[in-house]
């Protein structure tokens, strides 16, 4: 087994294992008859803090088509730390079930499900990061792309937990990544001190408050939701401040000729971008979308097996 055995962040990868997953996925994608039983008879536990659509079909029919089986934990079986202390949820799970997928709002539940469980445990969502979403992403600009490193990614929106991920993914292939927030809500700075510490050759970060700098001459532009969940409060707030953010065809023109476009979804059309942006041909969100099912099916097989 290349991986850790959790898979919580993306920072707890190697280029290596980013490379071997992204591989993986793959052949899994090419071939997947062949991968039909490789996780025969055994479970994963699903626990959802937060509904999600591609999340819960993903890793649901991830798990069927590797030969496994899901068991749906919702908030009312479970309450995370509230209904039942987190190292008593990981000790019965773990004599139950051979893998645990946790979507939440806390970064440290998936890491206390980790430090007391003795299966591995994936982060489906946490505020800090989203790591499948990423690995799903870059699963993605590589079948469009052919490459990775060498590429400049613009991210336009908050920063994030998706922009977070995908500024330590860009850091472990070498990709060039420029992220454009407002200020006050910008991308942390730990997380830019940390890529650029365990950066390969070919990796620059650039951050800015300047949307155009940012999407200027990119191969792929990305944005994400000016309000998450749990943000709600926050939408009318946010909406004003990063109207100026919105991907829209002036904006995404400043990008390449071939340039392509990605949104974790779900998206909010002609907020964070127009219509005009995610139905065109150079985007690529559904293709991304369904990436996730492959690059989790990956990580699945290198966690499980």
């Amino acid at each position: 087994m290349l991986m850790k055995k959790d898979f919580l962040s993306i920072r707890d990868c190697s280029p290596e294992e980013i490379r071997r997953i992204l591989s993986l996925a793959a052949e899994i994608k090419a071939e997947p008859g062949k991968f039909s039983k490789a996780l025969e008879g055994k479970a994963l536990a699903m626990l959802f803090e937060k509904p999600s659509l591609r999340t819960r079909v993903t890793f649901d029919v991830g798990i069927h088509q590797l030969g496994g089986f899901s068991v749906l934990l919702g908030p009312a079986e479970i309450n995370l730390g509230k209904r039942e202390s987190l190292p008593d949820v990981a000790k019965n799970l773990e004599r139950m079930v051979q893998g645990i997928m946790v979507r939440t709002f806390g970064h440290d539940i998936v890491e206390k499900l980790a430090a007391h469980a003795k299966i591995p445990v994936i982060n489906g969502l946490t505020d800090l990061s989203h790591p499948c979403q990423a690995i799903g992403d870059f699963q993605t600009i590589l079948e469009v792309k052919g490459k990775l490193e060498g590429l400049k990614l613009a991210f336009v929106g908050d920063g994030n937990n998706v922009a977070s991920s995908l500024v330590l993914a860009a850091a472990l292939v070498g990709m060039r990544i420029a992220v454009a927030s407002p200020p006050g809500y910008v991308l942390r700075a730990q997380v830019a001190s940390w890529a650029r510490e365990r950066a390969v050759p070919g990796f620059e970060l650039v951050v800015t408050s300047d949307p155009v700098e940012a999407v200027q001459g990119a191969d792929v532009v990305y944005t994400d939701v000016w309000a998450s969940m749990g943000q709600e409060s926050e939408a009318a707030q946010r909406k004003a401040v990063f109207l100026p953010y919105q991907v829209n065809e002036t904006l995404f023109a400043r990008a390449k000729p071939d340039a392509i476009f990605m949104h974790c979804l779900p998206a909010h059309r002609g907020e964070e971008v127009t219509d005009a942006v995610i139905d065109s041909p150079r985007s690529v969100v559904y293709q991304e979308a369904e990436n996730r099912l492959h690059s989790q099916k990956a990580i699945m097989v290198l966690l499980m097996k």
